[in-house]
């Protein structure tokens, strides 16, 4: 099949370069939202974010006369001291600059380029910013950001399947329009038809009762016409259960976000860790609104705390993993029952642990939680100028948990620009092929 696109292209404008300006522009702002997140920006995404992008982003490539280069052999109206053919002497500096008299030095800082600003919504900074992620998938069920529809009560209706006739309603309405019709009743023409029998077996028959008997027939044959006329159930009376698609979540899940807040964890680490619970957070609450989210700090003890407590609120002391891994059973024993709920857990640490609590956390870890979790990503976070090496307490535990159980995942953070990339690393959407063989 051909198809002709006769549509004009808009004046001064190429259809083809002004996609790919378009396209550019898209990739400036999303750009732009990167850095927002990677200098801490992130919390204003509730009021909007403003973010800018170079002026050439948006540039449109097309022709235009430039009128400094080149030869042109006219001669203006109202000259009168040039002819044609002459030479004229190019003005001094003429040619290197960009037009007008104006003089002074060039300065030395900035480019010289404008930029546009943006203010952009909660959603559309969400939107450019977790553009391409999505949670792993479930092993049990698939997590869908759109919902599932299943048939619920919706009143009556006046057509449907048989099985679904409500009887009791449908004669309701069939006496309420035999009332109004005026539809005569059963006894009363049971009634006529004895009186008929009753007179036509009287002998002799009086004149008075002869005219009785020929009104009463007349009257029983108008009330038997009547009768025929009026059904004792009419199509318009009938009354189905109606059933409407409703909207209903696909499945349910539950993330536990679990933090160490404990005196090993310096600011630096704990604004990582936080960092990395934002994002995941507002991921979830973007994209899943029908999870549930859990928060678990810790330090020699667990708690379950709320998520204003779980980032702002203060908290030393020494490092036990193992009470969160114990907390995080409770709350899941609790109020979420794995035949009910897909369950996940995030979990940021420095990777220290008390040398004696070490083998208790692998083992709640391998034997009790990884069995119940869908996914559990690793988070360690490593202080300013830390070189990236698997010689912490958990880190080593933890790597070889994750060379035997595939639901785990780990990964080092030691700058907070590196929060992004091991965010989309561990909750990046699978690609097609990955897909096919699920």
């Amino acid at each position: 099949m051909d198809i002709i696109d006769r549509r004009s292209n808009p004046h001064g404008k190429n259809l083809e370069n002004r996609r790919r300006a378009l396209g550019r522009a898209r990739d400036a702002v999303q750009e732009a939202v990167r850095e927002a997140v990677a200098n801490g920006k992130l919390r204003e995404a509730g009021q909007g974010n403003a973010v800018s992008i170079p002026a050439d982003a948006l540039h449109e490539p097309g022709f235009h006369r430039v009128f400094s280069t080149g030869e042109r052999h006219i001669v203006l109206s109202g000259n009168h001291e040039f002819s044609r053919g002459d030479r004229l002497r190019r003005p001094p500096g003429g040619g290197e600059g960009s037009g007008g008299g104006g003089s002074g030095q060039a300065s030395d800082e900035g480019g010289g380029e404008d930029s546009y600003r943006f203010l952009l919504s909660r959603d559309e900074f969400l939107d450019l910013f977790f553009g391409d992620l999505e949670l792993p998938d479930l092993v049990k069920r698939e997590i869908a950001a759109t919902e599932t529809t299943a048939p619920s009560r919706a009143g009556l209706s006046n057509d449907g399947s048989p099985s679904q006739l409500d009887m009791g309603r449908t004669m309701r309405y069939s006496m309420a329009r035999r009332i109004g019709l005026g539809r005569p009743k059963p006894t009363e023409l049971k009634e006529i038809e004895a009186r008929i029998a009753e007179l036509e077996d009287t002998r002799p028959l009086l004149d008075a009762d002869a005219e009785e008997l020929e009104a009463l027939r007349e009257r029983r044959r108008a009330m038997r016409q009547r009768l025929n006329r009026i059904p004792w159930v009419d199509p318009v009376d009938l009354r189905y259960r109606r059933f409407a698609p409703t909207p209903k979540p696909s499945t349910r899940a539950v993330m536990f976000c679990i933090m160490d807040v404990s005196g090993s964890m310096t600011e630096r680490m704990k604004d990582l860790a936080k960092q990395f619970f934002l994002l995941l957070h507002v991921f979830l609450e973007k994209r899943y609104k029908t999870l549930d989210v859990v928060f678990i700090r810790h330090a020699e003890t667990a708690e379950e705390v709320d998520e204003e407590t779980f980032f702002t609120d203060p908290r030393t002391g020494g490092t036990v993993v193992s009470t969160a891994l114990t907390e995080m059973l409770r709350v899941q024993r609790a109020r979420y029952p794995v035949q009910q709920w897909n369950i996940y857990v995030a979990q940021a640490s420095d990777g220290d642990n008390s040398p004696s609590d070490t083998p208790r956390t692998a083992e709640l870890l391998e034997s009790e939680i990884l069995p119940l979790v869908q996914y559990y990503a690793y988070i360690e976070v490593m202080g300013s100028g830390a070189v990236i090496r698997g010689d912490t307490d958990l880190w080593r535990v933890y790597r070889e948990i994750a060379e035997r159980q595939s639901q785990l995942a780990i990964r080092q953070v030691s700058d907070r620009k590196e929060i992004f990339p091991v965010f989309r690393e561990l909750f990046a959407r699978r690609t097609a092929e990955k897909a096919g063989r699920v």
